[in-house]
């Protein structure tokens, strides 16, 4: 998290649950939520694979779900990022790792 600070983000909500979904981490940087998936992996590729489609999806509902209940995150622009963290290397911030599928 203190990486995300130092890059200026404000920290919304951790291990926010709900029905649709778990998300690790809720960020917001001016008009980007930023919907963080922490991994950690012994490299960045195993950490990176570990992100599934079927968890993509997941992800996605949870994050409209997060949006709908926080009237001043509806409007902003959703980014889906990654932190990986593992033996070897420091945790490393991937801006925009995917984007949920249509459909």
């Amino acid at each position: 998290m203190w990486r995300l600070r130092c890059a200026g983000y404000r920290i919304l909500a951790r291990n926010w649950r709900s029905p649709m979904g778990e998300i690790d981490i809720v960020a917001r940087r001016g008009r980007i939520l930023a919907i963080v998936e922490v991994k950690q992996r012994p490299d960045l590729m195993t950490a990176l694979q570990a992100i599934s489609p079927r968890q993509q999806a997941r992800l996605a509902r949870a994050a409209l779900g997060f949006q709908a209940r926080r009237r001043d995150c509806a409007g902003l622009n959703l980014r889906f990022d990654v932190i990986t963290l593992g033996s070897g290397f420091w945790p490393r911030h991937l801006k925009d790792a995917w984007r949920p599928s249509a459909g």
